[in-house]
C-alpha cells in the first residue's frame, strides 16, 4: 500500500524545500558546488540521492555522474578530480564525509566521472 503527501508540491522541486517533516535533501546544494570546481562545459547526467543511517549518524547517499566536454575535456577531468577528497563543501546542515571517484572514462562526446558521496546531518 502507498501513500500520498498532499502537501507535496511542484514548487517544492524547484526550491528543494522540505516536505511534511522532511528536512531539505543537500543533493542540489552539492551538485551546485561540484558544477563550480568542474567548470564550463560539464554537465550532469544522472544524479540520485537516498536516505542512509548508521548507529550514531544519519544522512544521505549520492550518487553522480559529470560530463565534461569542450576542448580540453581530459585535462578539465583531471583537474576536477585532483583534491576532490579534501576540497571544502558548504551545506547547510549537513557536511560531506566522504567523496569519491567510483569510475571515470570517455566516450564519443567528451569525458565523463561517476561519484559517490556520503552527507551527514550535522547537529
Amino acid at each position: 500500500m502507498t501513500s500520498m503527501d498532499l502537501s507535496f508540491r511542484r514548487t517544492n522541486l524547484l526550491r528543494n524545500q522540505p516536505i511534511g517533516r522532511g528536512e531539505a535533501d543537500p543533493l542540489p546544494l552539492l551538485l551546485g558546488q561540484l558544477l563550480l570546481r568542474a567548470g564550463l562545459p560539464t554537465t550532469i547526467e544522472r544524479a540520485s540521492s537516498r536516505p542512509w543511517a548508521s548507529a550514531l549518524f544519519e544522512g544521505r547517499r549520492h550518487s553522480i555522474r559529470l560530463h565534461f566536454a569542450g576542448g580540453e575535456p581530459t585535462a578539465q577531468r583531471a583537474r576536477f578530480i585532483a583534491g576532490l577528497s579534501e576540497a571544502e563543501w558548504r551545506l547547510p546542515k549537513y557536511f560531506v564525509a566522504d567523496i569519491t571517484v567510483d569510475e571515470e572514462g570517455s566516450d564519443s562526446e567528451g569525458q565523463w566521472v561517476q561519484l559517490s558521496a556520503l552527507t551527514i546531518r550535522d547537529w
